[in-house]
C-alpha cells in the first residue's frame, strides 16, 4: 500500500508540474516588415488581433536580425547562434542535426513539440528533423496555393487551399490532440508574407486605393556605395522584375511605380490572412482555457527592403532589412503592456523562451534572455552588436557585409573577400538624428574618431564569438550582376 502511495505522490507531482509549466507558441513570418503591422504603426494594414497580444502583453520596439536571410536567420532563432557558428550562412544549408534548438531542449524537459509550416532550412528536404514529436513541412519556399507537404514522414500530400489557412489548421489539429498532463511547444512557420506575394481572394483588393510611391531614399544615392546604384536594374532593385509584378524590365519610367505600388499591394494583403490566423489561434486557446498559461511569441525572421535607397529584398545592413517585429504575451511575463526599447536581436529568442520554460540553457549561447529587461530593466543590456552576410553566387546583389549598430551610430563595410582592402566605399549613419540613413556620414573627417571607435567595437563584438581576421572566412565578392537568379530557388 505505501508503494502505491508514493507512486501516485510522484504521479501527481509530475502532473501538477507539467500543468504548472507554460505551453509555447512561435509564430514565425517570413520577411515580415515591422511597419507593415498595426501595432508599429502602419497607416494602412489593419492588424488588430495582433495588435491585440503587443497590447497585453510586450511590444520589442527595436529588434533585429542578425543575418538579414531566411536560414541564417532562421537557425539563429532555434539556436540563439550567430550564423557562423551554427553554420547555416545561406539558404541551401542544413540545420546541424546535432545542434541543439530550443524546441529539442523543451522536447528533452517533458515538452511535447511540433514544427508546422515553413522550415527552409535544406532546400529540397522536407524529412522531419530532430527534436520535433510531430513535424510538417515542404521543399524550398512553398506555394500560396496548393503546397505538397510532407506530413511527419508518413506521406506527401497536397493539400488544397491557401497556405496559411492551411498551415493554422493543421496547427489547431496538433493542439487539440494534447494531453493536459504535458506541456507543449508549437512552432508555426507561415510563408507570408514572403515573394511571390499572392493574398487570398478576399484580399486581393483590399487596398487597391491606397497609393504606394517608392521611397524618398530611393534617389538619395549620391553619397552612398556604388554597388547601390548598380543594383537598381537587377532581381532585387526597383527598377527589376519585381518578383514578377513588373513583366518587362529593368523599367525606370515615372510611371512603372504602379508596378511598385501592385507589389507592396499584394504583400500587404498576405499579412491580413496572418492576422486571421492569429486570430483563431487564440480563440481556441481561450476557449480551452490555456491562453495565460502559454508563451506567445509572434514575429519576423528578417526585415525587408521596400524601395529604401532604390532595392527590394532584404541581406543589406539598412535598417528596412534588419528590423523585425517581436511580440510577446505571457501574463507570468507582464501582466501590464510594455514597450521594450532597448536593442533586441532574433539570437535573444531561444534563451528568453527556456528561461520563461524553467528549462536549461544552451551552452556557449549568443543571445540573451530579455526577461529580467521586460521584468525589471537590465543596466547591462547591450548597447550594440554586430550584424554580418556572406555574398552569394545564387544572388548576386549584395557584397560580403560586416556591421555594427549602436543604440545611436551605424558603422557598415563591405571586405572584398580575400585578405585586401575593401571592395567598396563604406557607411556611417548618425541613426539618432538620421533614422532613415539618408546621410552617409563616412567621409566626413571630424568623424574619423567615431569610425575608429566603431571598427574597434566591431572587431571586439564579433571575436567574443569566435570571429577574428583569421577565422572570418568569406566568398570573393564578384561584384552586382545582372543576370535572374534560377528559378527553383527564388
Amino acid at each position: 500500500m505505501f508503494r502505491v502511495l508514493v507512486l501516485f505522490y510522484f504521479l501527481l507531482a509530475a502532473v501538477c508540474q507539467a500543468a504548472s509549466r507554460p505551453n509555447v507558441l512561435v509564430i514565425l513570418c517570413d520577411d515580415l516588415r515591422p511597419d507593415a503591422l498595426g501595432c508599429y504603426g502602419s497607416k494602412h494594414v489593419k492588424t488588430p488581433n495582433i495588435d491585440r497580444l503587443a497590447a497585453e502583453g510586450v511590444l520589442f520596439q527595436n529588434s533585429f536580425c542578425t543575418t538579414s536571410l531566411c536560414s541564417p536567420s532562421r537557425a539563429s532563432i532555434l539556436s540563439g547562434l550567430y550564423a557562423h557558428t551554427h553554420g547555416v550562412t545561406n539558404n541551401f544549408t542544413e540545420y546541424p542535426s546535432a545542434m541543439k534548438s530550443f524546441p529539442q531542449v523543451l522536447h528533452d524537459s517533458g515538452y511535447a513539440t511540433a514544427y508546422i509550416g515553413k522550415y527552409h532550412m535544406g532546400e529540397e528536404n522536407d524529412e522531419p528533423r530532430p527534436g520535433y514529436d510531430w513535424f510538417v513541412t515542404h521543399k524550398g519556399q512553398g506555394k500560396y496555393f496548393d503546397t505538397e507537404f510532407n506530413l511527419n514522414g508518413q506521406k506527401r500530400e497536397v493539400i488544397k487551399g491557401y497556405y496559411t489557412t492551411i498551415v493554422t489548421d493543421m496547427t489547431l489539429d496538433w493542439l487539440k490532440k494534447q494531453s493536459s498532463e504535458k506541456p507543449w511547444c508549437m512552432f508555426l512557420g507561415h510563408k507570408a508574407p514572403h515573394s511571390f506575394y499572392t493574398p487570398e481572394p478576399k484580399y486581393e483588393h483590399a487596398f487597391d486605393d491606397v497609393r504606394v510611391p517608392y521611397p524618398a531614399t530611393a534617389f538619395q544615392l549620391d553619397d552612398k556605395p556604388k554597388w547601390i546604384k548598380e543594383r537598381l536594374y537587377t532581381w532585387h532593385g526597383i527598377y527589376g522584375p519585381l518578383f514578377e509584378w513588373r513583366k518587362k524590365f529593368p523599367d525606370d519610367r515615372p510611371e512603372a511605380v504602379k508596378d511598385f505600388e501592385a507589389m507592396v499591394h499584394g504583400y500587404w494583403g498576405t499579412i491580413l490572412s496572418v492576422d486571421d490566423s492569429v486570430a483563431r489561434l487564440r480563440t481556441y486557446l481561450e476557449e480551452t482555457g490555456q491562453l495565460d498559461n502559454t508563451i506567445i511569441v509572434f514575429m519576423g525572421d528578417n526585415g525587408l527592403l521596400e524601395g529604401e535607397h532604390g532595392m527590394v529584398d532584404k541581406r543589406t545592413a539598412h535598417e528596412a532589412s534588419l528590423r523585425i517585429p517581436i511580440v510577446a504575451r505571457f501574463p507570468s511575463l507582464t501582466k501590464d503592456a510594455k514597450k521594450i526599447p532597448q536593442q533586441v536581436l532574433t539570437v535573444d529568442i531561444a534563451p528568453s523562451i527556456l528561461e520563461l520554460c524553467g528549462a536549461p540553457t544552451v551552452p556557449n549561447i549568443h543571445g540573451k534572455s530579455w526577461v529580467k529587461l521586460v521584468q525589471s530593466g537590465d543596466p547591462a543590456w547591450r548597447k550594440s552588436w554586430f550584424y554580418h552576410y556572406n555574398y552569394e553566387k545564387q544572388f548576386p546583389y549584395t557584397p560580403n557585409v560586416r556591421a555594427i549598430r549602436t543604440d545611436e551610430w551605424k558603422y557598415i563595410h563591405y571586405p572584398h573577400g580575400n585578405g585586401k582592402p575593401d571592395r567598396h566605399l563604406a557607411e556611417l549613419y548618425n541613426l539618432k538624428d538620421d533614422p532613415g540613413e539618408t546621410t552617409n556620414l563616412i567621409g566626413k573627417p571630424e568623424l574619423a574618431s567615431k569610425v575608429t571607435e566603431l571598427q574597434a567595437e566591431l572587431a571586439k563584438l564579433m571575436a567574443a564569438t569566435g570571429l577574428t581576421p583569421a577565422t572570418d572566412k568569406m566568398p570573393l565578392d564578384e561584384g552586382v550582376k545582372n543576370e535572374l537568379p534560377d528559378a527553383e530557388i527564388r
